[in-house]
């Protein structure tokens, strides 16, 4: 990995390229975010650099967190992340990245945290046919349905498709293509959708599968 940055995911809209096509973008307010601490191989075990973002009032942080910041003499951030970069030899402890180290047509990765439905059916959780209308069917159209033979293996198998907690779990698209860039407002602009709702915080880097 090269880059990488926190960002709040804004909304959706949509642009016209440069042929007059309309493309759907997500808007992610990326940073500006501080250096709060650099991780290396000597007293950590691995390199990373750790990134604070959306700053809030001091008295809001732990004793702690509060000697964290203070050592990094940055302010007290509400999110923290790690990004294991290639090369940290460039970054210094209260730096502060901002929206434009990408720019247009990279291709890039984000994760964030999906929306939650809380405890859904097998039909909306996992597109599940629903049993038919006729013949004595029911009264239940939405169940699960047959659960496997009864003598042989006399259970259920590992990850059938059941009802249960839908959303709220880390997921990461890959391969997405800054559509824009504004360095003056901290926006990037993704072709595609984003994981999440809106106001959701997510995480920006390079693509790992892009060649």
């Amino acid at each position: 990995m090269k880059k990488g940055i926190i960002g709040k995911k804004v909304g959706m809209t949509q642009i016209f390229d440069a042929n007059g096509n309309v493309v759907p973008v997500t808007v992610i307010e990326a940073g500006p975010c501080a250096v709060t601490q650099i991780k290396t191989k000597e007293t950590d075990g691995y390199e990373a650099v750790q990134l604070g973002f959306v700053t809030v009032a001091a008295k809001k942080a732990t004793k702690p967190q509060a000697g964290h910041f203070k050592k990094a003499g940055t302010e007290v951030k509400k999110h923290l992340k790690e990004f294991r970069l290639e090369d940290i030899s460039g970054c210094k402890i209260g730096d502060t990245v901002t929206a434009d180290i990408f720019a247009a047509g990279e291709k890039v990765d984000i994760t964030g945290i999906t929306k939650g439905h809380g405890f859904t059916g097998a039909v909306k959780r996992w597109g599940n046919h629903i049993l038919r209308m006729t013949h004595g069917t029911g009264p239940i159209h939405r169940e699960v349905g047959s659960m496997g033979a009864n003598s042989t293996p006399s259970r259920v198998y590992k990850n059938k498709h059941m009802a249960g907690q839908y959303g709220n779990e880390q997921v990461t698209v890959l391969n997405l293509e800054v559509a824009k860039v504004d360095a003056d407002k901290n926006i990037i602009a993704v072709k595609g959708a984003v994981p999440g709702a809106r106001g959701g915080i997510v995480f920006i880097r390079n693509t790992v599968k892009n060649k």
